[in-house]
């Protein structure tokens, strides 16, 4: 029988989406990213990395429950993902990963997360993917993609999105079920004064990555 281990932050590693707003004072998000009829924003570069136990055929999908759509991919997702993955990860003999970009509506939680100054963000975003179960390479591969990319703002709030609050939103399917799944999503705003009064999540999910 099959074996499977689908790590997911983007629906693994993942980023999420990125809110820019510059009111220190404000507790809601601005609104102002990409509207279209799904009423939410783009969430940017999720990266799903797939590690069976011996070389297989899957079929990998995705369900908005609260409605959206992709709307980029890497390979072409059509009706969903149908790939042969080694047990290095290596998804049709060249891709590391399968990539997308999706909107969606816009329920993620603001009631807990970090402020990060500019500069600590390399060092804040390798100790957490680390804790939250993320190899070298998948962290590698998310820190080389986004930190060049937050450079505006003296401060980032950063809001993870576990994998029940993803579910919300964006489901995952396999033709074959996976032994373990990680998700993980972050919603990132930029500030230019501290914010003060935001709790630090009480913890990160334990992930058990075997």
């Amino acid at each position: 029988m099959q074996r499977i281990f689908i790590l997911l932050p983007m629906v693994a590693l993942t980023i999420l989406i990125m809110f820019l707003y510059g009111c220190s004072h404000s507790t809601e998000p601005e609104k102002t990213v990409e509207p279209d009829s799904t009423g939410g924003p783009v969430v940017r570069k999720p990266n799903i990395y797939i590690y069976p136990t011996e070389t297989c055929s899957v079929t990998i999908k995705l369900e908005f429950p609260l409605g959206g759509k992709i709307i980029d991919s890497e390979p072409v997702y059509n009706d969903g993902w149908s790939v042969k993955v080694k047990t290095s990860g290596k998804i049709d003999d060249e891709y590391d990963y399968l990539y997308y970009e999706a909107k969606c509506p816009e329920v993620y939680q603001y009631d807990a997360g970090w402020i990060v100054t500019k500069d600590s963000l390399n060092e804040f975003f390798s100790g957490n993917l680390r804790h939250a179960g993320f190899n070298e390479k998948e962290n590698a591969d998310f820190r080389e993609y986004w930190i060049p990319k937050l450079v505006d703002h003296k401060y980032y709030i950063i809001y993870p999105q576990y994998s029940r609050d993803i579910q919300k939103i964006i489901r995952l399917k396999s033709s074959i079920k996976p032994d373990n799944i990680l998700r993980l999503f972050y919603v990132i705003k930029g500030i230019n004064s501290r914010k003060e009064g935001l709790p630090a999540p009480v913890r990160i999910p334990s992930f058990n990555r075997n």
